[in-house]
């Protein structure tokens, strides 16, 4: 392998952002196979840059670096579609979490309650994201209407 053909670590650890101890670590746990040495020093290869990428992908999809290992080493494709489809339900599962998070920020971004969480429209969103069937309004309590208005000046009898 020419020189030209590798990269130094801290040149790859740079090219992804990270420092270089965490690829000696990556390497450590058999995430990483061991770079060749070139005068005592590590010496990485395109394959490993791919490799690097993987693991950072699969950590931002919210792999542990030991649920990375597994997928990396197992030894067939069926066990590995197997844990693949096991992680991708649960990343549906946090995209659902996600989603109903983001509702509820973008109802409370519009939401002119005093207290939104008495506003019906945020109830709501709450409650259906619980598994409560909800009870109230559908609209957000934007400003009172003029009959809540008119409600609210009538004389107590």
């Amino acid at each position: 392998m020419k020189s030209s053909d590798s990269m130094r670590i801290g040149e790859l650890a740079e090219q992804f952002g990270l420092a270089p101890h965490v690829l000696r670590h990556w390497e450590a746990m058999g995430l990483l196979a061991p770079a060749a040495r070139v005068n005592g020093r590590r010496r990485y290869t395109q394959d490993h840059a791919i490799r690097v990428l993987t693991i950072i992908r699969a950590k931002a999809a919210g792999m542990s670096l030991e649920q990375i290992r597994e997928i990396i080493n197992v030894s067939g494709q069926a066990e590995r579609q197997a844990l693949l489809e096991r992680h991708h339900a649960e990343l549906e599962r946090r995209l659902q979490e996600i989603a109903a998070s983001k509702a509820l920020i973008e109802h409370l971004m519009e939401c002119k309650a005093d207290d939104f969480s008495q506003c019906p429209a945020y109830r709501r969103l709450v409650e259906t994201s619980i598994g409560f069937q909800h009870r109230h309004e559908e609209v957000c309590i934007a400003e009172p209407t003029s009959e809540e208005v008119s409600r609210d000046r009538e004389p107590v009898r």
